[in-house]
């Protein structure tokens, strides 16, 4: 009987899988010292991983100069999503600290790696959280964490406090003014930008307007950017600029997302007067926080020709026209012109709104402003030169409004008229 011989071949074995490996690293601040110390840790764990033969070297992510209470660290952030795309299959960090001071952002990244199949070790605790006690551990040692971050806000926060209740301000860099060894100290040309806005304002312009004057006079913003509205409005409030000093306008409203909110009552504040040379007069400071306060309540009434608005266009840019309150009336003009200046829109003009609603009655042959007559036959009115106002109706005819001018002295209000004669009376008393 033949013999049947058959070669079985033996199983190859499986190579071992080597582990992607990544790290992450932290400093919460961007002292050379600190920046010094993160070059460090990101060489260390360059090396650590590339020497294990059993590992596969996945990316160091260190992020400089964040906390570690937030989660919008953005290494932390593409460290996690590389994960995600199951790139890492294990990450090695320092210590608990460096990779959240907050507990609950801790667990919940922890658990979303863990479910991932991502094992996170922590050098300094030798923890690993893909393992059964891990979690249990790290709960405790990240509470820890978090009490220890607590503990260090508050005492920066006393710190601060008590030099408050001294009259101690804080580092501080404004238009106008450097803080030089705890000192406030003029610094001239700046000062010379603040007084002109303050001037610029008592004369009746707006707060967009003298930004856009700053802008075209090329002055100097105190960090070089462009002059903007909000910008101007800080230095008209700011009391630095008549020589008192409030303190803590601002708090941190907690050590984890350290959101930074009004001060309303919730501490107390401290007002230092005469604290330092002043750049404005004091009576100057006061007549503008009332002209603000005043300018206010007047953006507060209820608009009684709302339906106006996005009816008024300017056919030389193609914007609309916006409503605006100036010391004397309430007109219109174009939004061009009001945000960027009469050389990128110089055909268009300020119109009363008195004179828009006169054009408006005798056009539609109304004795007073018919909102819903208005909307039904106007379709839109273009703000021609020469004062023309072209009404475009909803029937697809046009015609033409010509309005004229107010004099000056038609333009002024009672309220104006009273003051020009305090000042004429106050002039001849000090025989001006």
């Amino acid at each position: 009987m033949a013999k049947n011989v058959v070669q079985i071949q033996p199983n190859k074995p499986e190579l071992q899988q080597r582990s992607r490996v990544a790290a992450y690293a932290r400093v919460s601040c961007g002292k050379d010292t600190m920046l010094h110390s993160l070059a460090a840790q990101i060489d260390y764990y360059r090396e650590m991983i590339i020497r294990n033969p059993e590992w596969r070297f996945a990316g160091v992510f260190a992020d400089e100069a964040k906390t570690g209470t937030k989660e919008d660290r953005p290494e932390f952030q593409a460290l996690i999503a590389k994960c995600r795309a199951k790139k890492i299959d294990m990450v090695i960090t320092k210590s608990i600290s460096r990779f959240a001071r907050n507990t609950v952002t801790l667990l919940k990244y922890v658990r979303e790696l863990k479910n991932l199949g991502v094992d996170v070790f922590f050098e300094e605790q030798n923890i690993h959280t893909i393992s059964a006690d891990g979690e249990v551990m790290l709960t405790l040692l990240a509470s820890f964490a978090q009490a220890e971050s607590l503990s260090v806000s508050e005492n920066c926060k006393w710190r601060i406090r008590k030099g408050f209740e001294e009259g101690k301000s804080t580092s501080v860099r404004l238009l106008g003014y450097q803080l030089i060894d705890g000192e406030f100290t003029i610094i001239p040309e700046e000062a010379e930008t603040v007084r002109r806005i303050f001037n610029l304002y008592l004369q009746g312009y707006g707060i967009q307007t003298i930004s856009n004057m700053l802008e075209s006079e090329n002055r100097a913003t105190v960090c070089g950017g462009v002059w903007l509205p909000n910008k101007v409005a800080e230095i008209l409030d700011n009391e630095k600029y008549c020589g008192d000093l409030l303190l803590q306008k601002t708090i941190v409203q907690n050590h984890i997302d350290k959101k930074t909110i009004l001060n309303t009552g919730q501490l107390p504040q401290y007002l230092i007067e005469n604290n330092h040379d002043a750049i404005i007069d004091k009576d100057i400071f006061l007549k503008v926080s009332e002209e603000r306060k005043r300018r206010a309540i007047n953006k507060g009434v209820k608009r009684e020709y709302s339906a106006l608005t996005g009816m008024i266009r300017c056919p030389y840019c193609g914007k609309n026209y916006r409503r605006k309150t100036t010391t004397r009336c309430i007109k219109w003009c174009c939004s061009t012109f009001n945000s960027k200046g009469k050389k990128f829109c110089p055909d268009s003009k300020m119109i009363p709104e008195d004179t828009v609603i006169q054009a408006i009655c005798s056009m539609l042959n109304m004795d007073s402003f018919d909102e819903k007559k208005f909307v039904k036959l106007i379709d839109h009115i273009d703000a021609c030169k020469e004062n023309t106002l072209r009404f475009h109706f909803t029937d697809g005819n046009s015609r033409d409004y010509v309005w004229a001018d107010r004099s000056r002295a038609e333009s002024w209000t009672p309220e104006m008229r009273e003051t020009a004669r305090k000042n004429t009376i106050r002039r001849r008393s000090n025989g001006k």
